[in-house]
């Protein structure tokens, strides 16, 4: 007999916690290896493209990085097509936004060569959650609240979870796997401890951000030079800022934020009249003559965090943590979502690699690998919160040169749509930072600040 494929070693359950965007494409992760993977969700999820409860932040601009498109396509071939038919609306990244940065408003607008959607929260989870429910073997169950992950005897292994269904009835799971898409982590957390383990060291930077969102119906003068826009505060002088993104309907989804004393009111009048005080009036302008759908939701952001799982010794075979259980950032950055997407590709392509087992140390493969995807997002976010002197954490000794040294690539890009490509890609989750410190380039960089000093 001839030895099995790769894709012949199946194993039977996979349980993933939560049916947020993460937690679908873990779930499109494991559709090949399992005969059938269960997410549960806690939350009642609408038949529709809708908000729901248990996303409060849905209502706010969520972007889209190129990268995590991209690993969503890879995950659900067909992905950006069913997005497209949605209504997304597609842009061009450089050509089709509108940035305006300190020095630069705007910056200038260029076909980067690459492209990306805008869309409402509600439509891509819609979307992702219609695409993976086809998927064979995988079942989305909603209003089940995961009550605990259950342990070996001895504590080395994850064996299934008990989870409350409708009507409070308590049930068990056997799981050969067990994902963590909760968001706090608070299962996984909850299992380090119960068998004997230390939580995980955690980097932590805390904020203290306000920021509102409202929808808008496009009016007839709407500019046509631009799909989407961002607004960049003068830091640490001022924090208000906006980001702005066309969306199905033939809408405007804007969201603005501060920190601090300049952190946004919650009703429309205050809304646009928080836009006046941008550096720039385009925002104001474009919302002069639109017409809002409902008053605008607030939302509070106090800490970035990044649970460093990878550093555990020991971690339960048969356990991961995805997305927002292991790092939660700024989500004035929209990075979330997109990094989530590229672990759950990460996570495929390791349990399709092996020839063994899958799950014999998948934890010490899988960690690492998200350490590698976070770490570029991570920098670009954390680092520039800590210009801001009320931003609690721990601030590197060479902070203001780091800080100098991407302003001046900023600054070189707005002249070199080479340079411009290149920042862009990394921004996009294309291409990790240390591209951006290649000898060639940073020569380039500190010949310019010298210049400038």
């Amino acid at each position: 007999m001839c030895p099995a494929s790769q894709s012949d070693v199946r194993m039977h359950r996979a349980v993933v916690i939560g049916a947020g965007v993460g937690g679908l494409c873990a779930a499109a992760a494991l559709a090949d290896r399992f005969d059938e993977v269960m997410v549960l969700e806690r939350d009642h999820l609408p038949d529709g493209p809708q908000h729901r409860a248990g996303i409060p932040q849905g209502r706010h601009a969520h972007a889209l990085l190129t990268g995590g498109l991209r690993a969503m396509e890879a995950l659900l071939p067909g992905f950006g097509a069913r997005l497209k038919q949605g209504g997304a609306v597609p842009y061009t990244v450089g050509l089709d936004g509108r940035f305006e940065r300190p020095g630069f408003d705007p910056y200038p607008q260029r076909d980067l060569g690459f492209g990306g959607m805008a869309m409402s929260r509600p439509l891509l989870e819609w979307t992702v959650r219609t695409c993976v429910q086809q998927l064979r073997g995988v079942v989305v169950h909603d209003d089940r609240r995961v009550l605990e992950i259950l342990a070996s005897d001895d504590g080395m292994a994850v064996t299934g979870i008990r989870h409350e269904a409708p009507g409070g009835i308590i049930t068990t799971l056997d799981a050969d796997l067990v994902i963590d898409a909760s968001g706090r982590a608070t299962p996984t957390l909850a299992a380090l401890e119960a068998t004997g383990r230390p939580p995980p060291a955690e980097t932590v930077i805390g904020l203290d951000i306000g920021y509102a969102s409202a929808i808008f119906a496009k009016p007839a003068n709407a500019p046509t030079d631009w799909k989407y826009l961002m607004h960049f505060p003068r830091a640490p002088q001022s924090s208000r800022g906006c980001i702005m993104f066309s969306i199905e309907g033939d809408r405007w989804l804007v969201s603005i934020g501060g920190r601090g004393e300049e952190k946004p009111p919650g009703d429309i009048d205050g809304f646009l009249d928080f836009t006046k005080g941008l550096r720039v009036a385009t925002v104001h302008e474009a919302l002069c003559d639109a017409q809002p759908e409902g008053e605008p939701m607030r939302m509070a952001f106090q800490s970035s965090s990044w649970r460093h799982f990878s550093r555990m010794d020991n971690f339960p075979r048969g356990l991961l943590p995805i997305g927002d259980a292991i790092c939660r950032f700024n989500p004035v950055y929209g990075q979330g979502m997109s990094v989530a997407a590229c672990e759950a590709r990460v996570l495929r392509d390791l349990l399709a690699a092996s020839d063994q087992n899958p799950l014999d140390g998948l934890a010490s493969r899988f960690l690492p690998a998200t350490d590698a995807i976070i770490d570029t997002p991570w920098a670009m976010s954390a680092t520039p919160d800590l210009l801001y002197p009320q931003t609690v954490g721990e601030r590197p000794a060479d902070l203001m040169n780091i800080l100098q040294y991407g302003a001046t690539l900023t600054r070189l890009g707005a002249v070199d749509p080479a340079v411009h490509k290149l920042t862009s890609e990394v921004q996009h989750l294309l291409k990790p930072r240390s591209v951006l410190r290649e000898p060639a380039l940073a020569a380039r960089v500190m010949e310019m600040m010298k210049a400038a000093a």
